[in-house]
Order: structure tokens, then C-alpha cells, then sequence
């Protein structure tokens, strides 16, 4: 029995593509087994965002070069954003490694996998086909992720991923819906629609009598097919950009059930010089207008947000207009990072990492201390309320785990009759910054947990 094992660091999208992988695997006979140490092939997926996930995954090569000098016999293949143009250095540096895959570029670790199950050549080239877009992972649990469009065109100058994940490339809708047809049927019932500019989706598809601008498909699109699907109970999607995010797609999320009232918006700096200086391509009148668009149609929509602190050249009163925009705003979740360069972008190679590391962590935590105390008071709201939670978990002790329409986790003491992917009425009895607890509503006999 030909075994497989998939690490996996990162982003969504890096889930997406494990798993898309693993479906391949699998229909090549392989399974998937917990440990490294018990696989025939193991796969490490790679996150390049930032330093801390690099130097994961090259600790993790370390660790398998040690098995195979101790005479293991395995394949290694390295996947992911790490995979970048220069490949060439990392096949010097890591040269026990058999295949680097490019982010959705499998042919070669398929390909590595068939010939080592003697797969034959017909059955090789399906699933290498449109490389591997008809491949498909079987859900085991009731949400999961569905890329829609691949790549970033905005070039900011802190990122790496346009440089390692290439320009915006969208799949076709009904690539996209019988996907989602097919998790339906394997019981999913809550899909995320993944894209690194997710309101991007559609512009690079020819036009054809569809809703979006100039009659292109966009995300509006998407959620429209998605909501006549039988089983899918939800729709998510991120990450969004403010100048992508038209009103036809705000009215959308308003209009459809099926879509949660839950944005993922980046600001990432208050200020609009640090906006120039990252070439994030809106100012912040702009975002605040989209952020207001949004709460006219939808009064208790959820925002989320990411801020990057410490950027190359960021002064105090840089950093205090991002104070700013936090407390005015008052976002549900706030991520938080410190600037890190990364090589080969534009802030790499021609501006100075030139905020202190005991700076960037002071700013670090003056956010995190924002987050704490915006999402606390917005939490604070459901205190006493009926929430609707889809249940994700649920331990052998019958206490469940899920998240609200807003993206709040929720814990609580689910009846014996409940199963996993259920929507339950939970009433909320505590409040946390980070999570909600509460009982099912109408079984009193069950205890808060």
C-alpha cells in the first residue's frame, strides 16, 4: 500500500491546494497517513508571506534529510509559494529533495507519484489535465474551500505573492458550481469562496451575457449559482480589496441567504502616505467608503481587517492614523503583523527595513490591545441572544464547536440529535474577545461550557 503525507503552512489557499493534491494522490491508490515517518511520499506545502513560515518549512527538509541519510526510503516533494523563479538556488541548497511544484502547478509531483504505482499513461494524463482543475477533494467535515481565481495583479510592494503565485487568472463559473455541486453531495454545507483579490473574479473571463461589467461574470455571479445549490446552507469569501469591491457585490452579500454578511477587507495602514508607499492603490477616504457602503445595507455585517506595522518608513504620526482608522472603524477581528522584507519585492530591494524590531512589536501589541477590546464590546452585543451556529466539531463528551454567520466561534452543549454540518440555534450566556458560550437553545437541561 503506497502511502502519502501533506504539511501544509499558510494561507487557505494553500489548504485548497493540499487537498486538491491529496484527491490526485488518492485516486492513484495512495493514503494518506498522519506522520511523515510512515509515508512513501511526503509533501511539504510552503507559505513565502512571511520569514517565520520559510524557516518552518526548511526545518521540516532538515528534519527529512536526517531520516533519509538514516537510510529511510521515501520521496520528498516541496510545493507552495516558497517554490519562486529561482528555483535553481533551492535544488543547490535542498538537493534531496525530488520535485519542486510551483502553487497550483502538481504535474510533477503526479507524475513523480504514477511512476512510482506504475499508473498508467491514460490515467496519468486525466488527472494532469487542465492541471489537475477536475480534481476535486472529498470533504471530511462540512465546510471547505473553493478557489475561484489564482494569482494577484496589484504588485504592493511589501508582498510576495503576485512574484510566486503569478497575475489573476479566474476559473470558469461552471468549473466553479459543479465543484460546488459536488461538495454539496458529500455533504458540505458551507463553501469559502478563496482568491487573493476575491472581487477580482471574472475580469480576465470573456464576457457573455452575465451580470458583472461589461457582462463578464464576477463574484455576484458565483453567489447567485451558488445560492440554487440543494445542501449548501452558507457562503463565505476572501480576501477582499476595497477597489475591487463594487456595490453590485455589496447588494449581493445583502440579497442572497446564503451568503454571511462577513468581510475580509486589508487596510493594512490609516495612513495615506504609508498607502502610497505600499502601492496599495486606494487611500483611506476610499476604504472608509466601502466600509460605509456596507454597514447602509447591512448595519451588523462583520469586518475583518489585516494591518501590517512597522513598513519601511513609517513614522509615530504614520502609526497613529492607523490608531485612528482602528478605534473609528471599531472592525470585528483585527490580524495584525510585523513588516518583514521579502525577497525579491519591491520593499526588498529598494527600501529600508528602517523601523527597530522593539518598535514594530510596541506597535504590534498597541493593536492587538485594540483588537482585544473592539472585538469584546462588538461580542458583547450577542450577550443573551440567539445566534445561528454551524456546527464544525463535536467531542465524544457531546460539546460542539462552531461559528456564527458573522465568523464568531461559538461553543456550546449540543443535544444528542445534532450532528456535524447542522445549523443550531445556540443563546449565548458568555462573551470573550475571541469566542462565544452558550447552550442550544430550548434544552435548558443542557450546561454552558
Amino acid at each position: 500500500m503506497a502511502t502519502y503525507n501533506i504539511w501544509t503552512v499558510g494561507c487557505q489557499m494553500n489548504v485548497a491546494d493540499s487537498q486538491k493534491l491529496a484527491a490526485g494522490l488518492e485516486q492513484m491508490g495512495y493514503t494518506p497517513v498522519p506522520e511523515d515517518m510512515d509515508a512513501d511520499l511526503v509533501v511539504i506545502n510552503t507559505c513565502a508571506v512571511r520569514q517565520h513560515a520559510e524557516d518552518r518549512a526548511y526545518s521540516k527538509l532538515g528534519t527529512l534529510k536526517k531520516r533519509r541519510e538514516g537510510g529511510a526510503e521515501f520521496s520528498i516533494a516541496v510545493m507552495g509559494c516558497s517554490v519562486g523563479p529561482k528555483i535553481d538556488d533551492l535544488k543547490k541548497r535542498f538537493p534531496y529533495v525530488d520535485v519542486w511544484a510551483p502553487p497550483q502547478q502538481f504535474d510533477g509531483i503526479l507524475e513523480l507519484a504514477g511512476n512510482a504505482r506504475d499508473v498508467s499513461e491514460g490515467e496519468l494524463g486525466s488527472l494532469l489535465d487542465g492541471g489537475m482543475a477536475r480534481t476535486w477533494a472529498v470533504p471530511n467535515g462540512p465546510t471547505a474551500f473553493v478557489p475561484v481565481i489564482h494569482g494577484c495583479d496589484k504588485f504592493c510592494t511589501y508582498c510576495i505573492v503576485p512574484l510566486r503565485r503569478g497575475r489573476e487568472a479566474s476559473r470558469p463559473v461552471d468549473d466553479i458550481l459543479a465543484e460546488c455541486r459536488f461538495l454539496a453531495a458529500h455533504g458540505v454545507r458551507e463553501i469559502t469562496l478563496l482568491g487573493q483579490t476575491v472581487e477580482a473574479y471574472g475580469h480576465d473571463l470573456e464576457p457573455g451575457g452575465y451580470g458583472g461589467p461589461e457582462g463578464r461574470p464576477d463574484l455576484a455571479t458565483l453567489f447567485d449559482g451558488i445560492n440554487a445549490i440543494d445542501g449548501i446552507a452558507r457562503v463565505r469569501f476572501l480576501t477582499s480589496y476595497p477597489k475591487d469591491m463594487t456595490d453590485r457585490i455589496i447588494d449581493a452579500v445583502a440579497d442572497q441567504p446564503k451568503v454571511c454578511e462577513h468581510f475580509n477587507i486589508p487596510v493594512q495602514s490609516g495612513s495615506n502616505t504609508m498607502l502610497e508607499r505600499m502601492r496599495r492603490g486606494y487611500n483611506v477616504e476610499l476604504f472608509e467608503e466601502r466600509v460605509a457602503r456596507i454597514r447602509s445595507v447591512m448595519p451588523d455585517a462583520a469586518i475583518v481587517t489585516d494591518v501590517i506595522v512597522g513598513c519601511p518608513g513609517e513614522t509615530e504620526a504614520e502609526f497613529a492614523e492607523t490608531v485612528a482608522l482602528l478605534e473609528r472603524v471599531q472592525f470585528d477581528i483585527i490580524h495584525v503583523a510585523a513588516y518583514s522584507p521579502r525577497p525579491g519585492t519591491y520593499a526588498a530591494r529598494r527600501l529600508a527595513d528602517d523601523v527597530p524590531m522593539d518598535v514594530k512589536k510596541a506597535r504590534l501589541q498597541v493593536i492587538e490591545a485594540l483588537h482585544a477590546k473592539s472585538s469584546e464590546r462588538i461580542n458583547q452585543r450577542l450577550l443573551g441572544q440567539t445566534v445561528e451556529v454551524l456546527i464544525e466539531q463535536i467531542d465524544e463528551l457531546g460539546r460542539a464547536t462552531g461559528r456564527t454567520r458573522a465568523g464568531q466561534l461559538v461553543h456550546f452543549a449540543s443535544p444528542p440529535s445534532t450532528h456535524l454540518g447542522d445549523l443550531v440555534d445556540v443563546e449565548i450566556a458568555e462573551v470573550t474577545a475571541w469566542s462565544l458560550r452558550g447552550r442550544a437553545a430550548g434544552v435548558p437541561e443542557l450546561t454552558v461550557i
